[in-house]
């Protein structure tokens, strides 16, 4: 995690479970697992393959019009939903058998790497908290992006909101 993102995560008011989900570098679908005790269901919004605009090319390092998958899920336990997840991920620079569970859906993105045995980083680029929106309309959230790092090369970038709110005082 870069120092501006730890310093901020250190200075938000938010409870103590939702900044180390915020603050890993490991997968939050986990941690939500070991906190709750029970499993994380993962809904899949949006699902498309996409060819990459200027925008999406730059942040994740590959050529304009390259094919890249874009997903939004939503992370719940118990029907409550803890996580809305955006990611834009390069097909090309994944291994095949990753590339056809990414696009099987409701796989969380930390099974597929345990899966794999991929090596990766997680390299936080932005934490914030802003207005609610989508799923957790009128709750503030907590949004931080991050890239997943595997070769020197990116695999994804994620994108996570967080409700700041009580259902974090597990």
């Amino acid at each position: 995690m870069g120092q501006g993102s730890f310093d901020k995560l250190k200075l938000l008011d938010i409870p103590t479970t939702l900044r180390i989900c915020a603050g890993t570098d490991g997968s939050v679908t986990y941690l939500l697992e070991v906190m709750t005790k029970q499993s994380v269901d993962v809904q899949t919004r949006y699902q498309e393959m996409v060819n990459a605009t200027d925008a999406d090319a730059e942040l994740l390092n590959i050529k304009p019009g390259e094919p890249v998958n874009h997903r939004e899920v939503v992370l719940s336990v118990s029907g409550k939903p803890y996580v809305l997840a955006r990611s834009l991920a390069p097909i090309n620079s994944m291994p095949q058998g990753m590339r056809d569970d990414l696009m099987r859906a409701d796989i969380p993105i930390g099974r597929i790497l345990r899966k794999y045995k991929l090596e990766t980083r997680r390299d936080i680029l932005n934490i914030d908290v802003k207005k609610g929106e989508d799923v957790f309309k009128d709750i503030p959230i907590l949004s931080r992006e991050y890239v997943i790092i595997h070769g020197g090369k990116i695999l994804m970038w994620i994108n996570e909101l967080f409700p700041v709110d009580a259902r974090w005082e597990l």
